[in-house]
């Protein structure tokens, strides 16, 4: 009897000893695992450095409406392949209904939005606005000149990164404050994108002159006999913006600014055929004072002159 229960408790023993270590190797795997995966995951995951900024999704809307001319059409292509993070979308049909663009920039998890608003096939109106809150401000365009027709022979790469240099007067009036900062996020790329270029080789230089806001592009490159200096060679494309207004939402909201001294293509264009009407008007009213004075300045001839003159003899008889 003894050796018998000696024997089940053995076997007992021995059962328990497998049981545990089944359970030591079944945990052993579990360990092993849960470490390859945090591995992976510390490798898939990005490791930010305290002093490395926090990369911000940042992406631009690009559309445009129906009847855009071809040029401003190459300008908006130039502008695409600038911005790295720029989506492009189909063309507006309604002009009246602006407030759309807000949805197709959520649908497409754009944060700013750039408009490029043509009217009677030659007059451009740029809007650059920040969805779906705002600010957004109306610009009107004139003086474009594409890459194709300058012909530069700076150049740069597709997705790198610019410089951006703003002139001193942009420090000055709020407006302009609001201009520099909403152009600043649009046209810089966000660090660590993933279509940009992790170096700088171009500047966009925003002037402000004569009330307008002049959009220039240059190459960064090396001085061949200086290598502490660099040279700037201008690429393209050219344009100047001129404030219009600024308003509070996204494509629409309160007047926050308007500018007095911005006169619409439109209006240009009717001021010149005044000009030319009323060049006509003056020019038929002086002909006709020239003919009234001639007429004024007629003098009848004397008795001398009519002597020989058979009616004036016929009238005396």
């Amino acid at each position: 009897m003894k050796e018998s229960i000696k024997r089940k408790i053995a076997e007992e023993d021995s059962k328990r000893e497998k049981n545990e270590n089944n359970n030591k190797s079944v945990k052993k795997q579990k360990n092993e695992n849960n470490k390859s995966t945090s591995r992976v995951a510390a490798a898939t995951t990005p490791q930010v450095k305290e002093d490395d900024s926090i990369f911000i999704k940042k992406r631009v809307l690009v559309m445009s409406t129906r009847g855009i001319s071809p040029k401003n059409r190459h300008l908006m292509g130039d502008l695409l392949d600038l911005i790295p993070h720029s989506k492009k979308e189909s063309k507006l049909d309604d002009r009246k209904s602006l407030s759309l663009i807000n949805e197709s920039c959520e649908m497409k998890s754009c944060n700013y939005a750039i408009l490029f608003d043509s009217r009677k096939h030659t007059d451009l109106y740029l809007w650059m606005a920040k969805t779906p809150l705002g600010p957004t401000i109306k610009f009107g365009v004139s003086n474009v000149h594409t890459l194709e027709e300058l012909q530069m022979t700076g150049n740069c790469l597709k997705g790198s990164r610019p410089f951006l240099h703003f002139d001193a007067t942009f420090d000055g009036q709020p407006h302009l404050q609001l201009a520099k900062e909403l152009l600043t996020q649009i046209f810089s790329t966000p660090k660590g994108h993933v279509k940009s270029k992790p170096f700088f080789d171009h500047v966009f230089a925003f002037f402000y002159q004569d009330g307008r806001i002049w959009f220039r592009n240059y190459q960064i490159s090396d001085h061949e006999f200086k290598k502490q200096e660099r040279l700037l060679t201008e690429i393209g494309p050219r344009m100047i913006l001129h404030i219009s207004k600024i308003f509070s939402g996204g494509f629409g909201g309160q007047v926050l600014y308007s500018n007095p001294e911005f006169v619409s293509p439109n209006d240009n264009r009717m001021n010149q055929k005044t000009l030319k009407a009323n060049k006509y008007v003056k020019k038929i009213q002086s002909r006709k004072v020239s003919e009234e004075r001639h007429n004024s300045a007629f003098i009848e001839p004397s008795e001398v002159e009519r002597l020989f003159d058979e009616d004036y003899h016929g009238l005396e008889q």
